[in-house]
């Protein structure tokens, strides 16, 4: 049985990550849009993605996101997918941050507010503008790009912002079970080669490619997938010649750390 047309938001989805998820999704024959900050990528998308309504907008502004919704509502009768892709990385700060790495006396007030406003706060209001359509349609998926554990760990301010969204998304796993709609997680699993990755000391011939992240995508968006949230996805594990099911599982885990709520003290 062939899967239904699906209407998709893909913030970011002009260049890097987001253009792979946007052009894969396109071929599938869904109804995408394109969200990007970039007018440049935005120019570009126009000409590399034919059928797609690309439109240039900042996710970190509220009216943007409205309107961008309310594009996509008027152009394609609905909106049931929305993809947070869009992000800062440190290789915004300089080219060998990667390599070199932010110290705390480098990361001032203003560029938290950055990362934060972009990578969390972005999410949020992407979020916020979708949600009232998708629970009154009874369906719906909010896919989150966050980021690998190792990079929280290991990389402020993003992997900071990108933990917050991790958490973020396992409240709102919990906050929408029941009403139809899933909010799962994605990462590619490792260094992607994209623009948005500069100097790693690594060779780009050896870096995922950003393609790597479609088939987890493709695969929660159909209807294999009803019901199933608050699972985090690493694509670079995903394992094509098995059956996407069979794959899903092998390469899932619960999101936002569960292992730790054993520590928490609720009371005496």
């Amino acid at each position: 049985m062939s899967e239904p047309t699906r209407v998709i938001i893909v913030t970011g989805g002009a260049s890097g990550i987001g253009l792979a998820i946007s052009a894969g999704l396109l071929a599938d024959g869904h109804a995408v849009t394109v969200m990007d900050a970039s007018a440049d990528a935005v120019a570009n998308a126009r000409e590399s993605l034919p059928g797609a309504h690309v439109v240039h907008g900042d996710v970190t502004r509220p009216d943007d996101c409205a309107g961008v919704v309310a594009e996509t509502m008027a152009r394609f009768g609905g909106v049931g997918v929305l993809i947070n892709n869009a992000g800062i990385g440190v290789s915004a700060l300089r080219d060998d941050a990667e390599l070199r790495l932010p110290s705390i006396e480098e990361l001032t007030p203003e560029i938290y507010h950055r990362f934060l406003d972009v990578n969390v706060v972005g999410p949020v209001n992407m979020t916020r503008a979708c949600i009232g359509h998708m629970k009154a349609a009874g369906w719906g998926r909010i896919v989150n790009n966050t980021t690998s554990y190792l990079t929280m760990h290991r990389l402020q301010p993003y992997g900071a912002t990108k933990s917050a969204l991790e958490s973020i998304s396992a409240v709102w796993a919990k906050e929408l079970d029941g009403t139809g709609v899933t909010v799962n997680v994605v990462v590619p699993g490792g260094p992607t080669d994209t623009p948005f990755v500069k100097e790693i000391g690594i060779p780009r011939e050896k870096m995922l490619r950003p393609e790597v992240m479609l088939p987890p995508v493709r695969w929660l968006i159909g209807e294999a997938a009803n019901g199933l949230t608050g699972r985090r996805f690493v694509a670079g594990h995903w394992d094509t010649r098995l059956d996407p099911a069979a794959a899903a599982a092998k390469c899932a885990r619960s999101i936002a750390w569960p292992e730790l709520t054993g520590d928490v003290v609720w009371g005496r």
